[in-house]
């Protein structure tokens, strides 16, 4: 066993993404969440390159971080100009930050093409550089750009790139995969030469170009390498970086290394979904770990497998990563998948019950029409309540119209949905505006539901995802609505199914309603 410094370059790496980028208000936020996690070493970005990132190191030197030390990024001195003088070290230097990191060239062919300088000229740049910043800050990385490619294009020269910054007593050298290409054996070959040659402390940094990242980085530590580089989601330039969301719980709880407590390792999936969410991207739920599905089970067998013994579909218990055992409902669903999720909704029901095989006739039925309950588990509870005889009625739909109106052909479409609801003995009939038919059907539904149920003004609609279902009928085939819907508390997803999208969106809606005034109800009599 052994400690592992985490080092995370979300915020300057990870940036480099398509469809990637943060305020600074983010990335302040994003490092005390990093902080909180337990990573060693936060890059924040290279000062000399915008004013984005020299805001950032001005605003984070206001910050108290408990646990993480901040590193600014940059690159060795440029030809013919010494340290003292050139742009980027001082900015490096002026961001006072607790460590610096610079990437020089290791590859000869950069060295030619990319400076056009000789092989010994960048030798004095990589050890004039380091050198320098060693005795200003208090410490220093030296990122070698290309490492493993440029050890297979010229071993003896990329050996004497480290050892440059081996003389300058820089405090780790990180081995970079840039392009993302190393096979892991290959690393492997690579690593162990390195070390008959250099006994500076190494670290790792993988790309993801080849689907090795995270295989690279964990390999590398077991090679003896003591920090590790990557970003949260794996998020980087091309196909990204390693995914330290892997790569964490890997260390600690496969490897059995030190790197971060349990308690902050149960953080790792809430990290996750708040780095997707400041870049407004809805997080890969397929992804290991901390996906929502990295611990969901669909096959009947198998709920019924990990209800007795969770280890035999689950390799970790998914509470270690804060993550947790979601039971699907599909066709495929057995008595057991059942069960599981009455168990999960506090509603009782054993594997005896009549009303087990009415629930799983009925998806089954549901789901040969089009419907999906994976992604619909709110539409799916009413379902039980209404088989179980708990579901209580909120309210009625008497009847709605919505009209779409085109006046001029360069004006957009005036949309308007006109409902009667009855609560009670009461009747409501209103009238809403909408962007679109959908969006103008929800206002008013939530219109004319608020005077009775005022809570409702609480709930959002978080996403709406339309899919045409295969039947060979065009645009008259059938329309499955999935939408996913939030309040102060949690989300919850509800479904829809029609051959008018219209009416799929409707009995979508109004589950996410009725669900909403459910939930309201049974946290108000447990307060009680």
């Amino acid at each position: 066993m052994k400690t592992i410094k985490l080092y995370d370059t979300t915020l300057r790496d990870g940036t480099q993404a398509e469809d990637i980028s943060f305020l600074v208000e983010d990335k302040i936020r994003i490092a005390h969440k990093l902080d909180e996690t337990g990573i060693h070493y936060i890059e924040g970005g290279w000062p000399g390159s915008n004013p984005k990132d020299v805001a950032f190191f001005k605003e984070i030197k206001k910050e108290k971080l408990s646990h993480a030390k901040v590193a600014a990024f940059g690159s060795t001195r440029r030809a013919k100009t010494t340290p003292d003088k050139d742009n980027n070290i001082r900015t490096l230097i002026h961001a006072e930050t607790d460590a610096v990191t610079i990437f020089g060239k290791t590859w000869d062919f950069h060295v030619h093409e990319a400076l056009r300088i000789s092989l010994e000229e960048n030798l004095d740049l990589i050890y004039d550089s380091l050198e320098y910043l060693k005795g200003r800050v208090p410490e220093v990385f030296y990122d070698a750009e290309h490492f493993f490619d440029g050890y297979k294009a010229n071993p003896e020269y990329a050996i004497k790139t480290l050892q440059a910054a081996e003389a300058a007593k820089v405090d780790c050298i990180v081995l970079c995969d840039t392009n993302g290409g190393t096979m892991p054996f290959d690393l492997t070959e690579i690593i162990q030469e390195v070390k008959r040659h250099v006994k500076t402390t190494l670290g790792i940094h993988t790309h993801n170009d080849s689907e090795c990242a995270v295989a690279n980085s964990l390999q590398a530590v077991n090679l003896g390498i003591v920090q590790v580089q990557g970003t949260i989601n794996g998020f980087g330039e091309r196909c990204g970086n390693a995914n330290l969301c892997s790569i964490i719980p890997a260390l600690k709880l496969k490897m059995k290394h030190e790197c971060i407590e349990e308690v902050q390792l149960r953080k790792l999936t809430e990290l996750s979904r708040f780095v997707y969410e400041l870049v407004n991207l809805s997080p890969n739920k397929h992804q290991p770990y901390v996906g929502n599905a990295a611990f969901a089970h669909k096959g009947g067998v198998h709920v019924s497998a990990i209800q007795r013994h969770p280890e035999t579909y689950e390799h970790i218990r998914p509470e270690l990563v804060g993550n947790a055992t979601r039971v699907l409902i599909s066709d495929l669903s057995g008595r057991s998948n059942i069960l599981a999720k009455a168990e999960e909704f506090n509603l009782n029901l054993d594997s005896k019950d009549p009303v087990t095989m009415e629930i799983l006739d009925n998806i089954k039925e549901m789901e040969s029409r089009g419907y999906q309950f994976e992604g619909a588990e709110a539409s799916f509870e009413l379902l039980m309540k209404r088989a179980l005889g708990t579901h209580k009625k909120f309210f009625s739909i008497m009847g709605f119209r919505v009209i779409a109106e085109k006046r001029q052909d360069d004006q957009k479409p005036i949309t308007e949905a006109t409902i009667m609801v009855k609560v009670g003995g009461k009747i409501e009939h209103t009238a809403a505006e909408g962007a679109g038919p959908v969006n103008a059907l929800d206002n008013a539904l939530r219109k004319a539901l608020e005077k009775f149920y005022p809570k409702l003004r609480e709930v959002r609609l978080l996403d709406y995802k339309v899919r045409v279902l295969p039947g060979g009928q065009g645009t008259a085939s059938a329309t499955r609505v999935l939408i996913e819907s939030g309040d102060r508390e949690s989300r919850w997803g509800t479904v829809g199914v029609s051959d008018n999208i219209i009416d799929a969106s409707y009995h979508a809606l109004t589950d996410s309603i009725e669900y909403k005034l459910h939930k309201d109800e049974e946290t108000e009599q447990a307060n009680r």
